[in-house]
């Protein structure tokens, strides 16, 4: 699970574009924490405390506890909105989370055993489908990664959801099919010759 992060934030008077083009020619963020059935809060946070953690594989299911005069609310990051041009973010909101709640996110997939992997030792190439699985977790364990072994995988097997172990009280959001995440494709000179013994047969 990953650690709650404390960052400090002030509460916006004002908000509209020109409002929020001001906070950040001061150096700060605007942002806005909505939900938990509260009126939604326009906040802004310095722009060097949250810079580097937004481009961390991680942002999006880290919790953060944000201390606005005094108050603190939990909370996890729903959107960035980043600068095209420069690739800063001009922009986050924050979902409050709730005691007992479940929330819907991306969660990054990580990969194991990949040496081990008898499809790859063969020359096969690991084709990662989906990067992140979407899940329901528990709104104060929200996992940071979700491990995917591919010890038993050989050419042209592939991994499902359905071969992965997930943190207790997770779940896809997925439900409807047994979703892949992951194949091993067979090197392009094996695919190559296999499809020539193909042809061969059918001449």
């Amino acid at each position: 699970m990953t650690a709650t992060v404390s960052l400090t934030a002030t509460a916006r008077p004002r908000v509209g574009k020109g409002a929020a083009r001001a906070e950040r020619r001061a150096g700060r963020i605007p942002a806005v924490i909505y939900g938990g059935k509260e009126p939604a809060m326009p906040i802004s946070l310095e722009a060097r405390d949250l810079i580097h953690r937004v481009h961390s594989i991680h942002f999006m299911t880290t919790i953060f506890e944000i201390d606005v005069d005094g108050k603190k609310t939990r909370v996890l990051p729903r959107d960035v909105q980043l600068d095209p041009v420069k690739d800063f973010p001009v922009h986050v909101d924050f979902l409050r989370l709730t005691a007992g709640g479940r929330v819907a996110v991306a969660v990054p997939v990580n990969f194991l055993n990949e040496e081990d992997c008898p499809g790859i030792r063969r020359g096969g190439v690991l084709n990662v489908v989906r990067h992140e699985i979407e899940v329901m977790a528990p709104a104060d364990a929200i996992p940071d990664h979700i491990d995917a072994d591919l010890a038993n995988l050989d050419l042209g097997d592939s991994l499902h959801i359905s071969a992965v172990k997930l943190p207790d009280n997770v779940t896809p959001t997925i439900t409807d099919r047994d979703f892949t995440i992951a194949t091993i494709a067979a090197p392009a000179g094996l695919r190559s010759e296999s499809d020539s013994q193909e042809d061969g047969e059918g001449a």
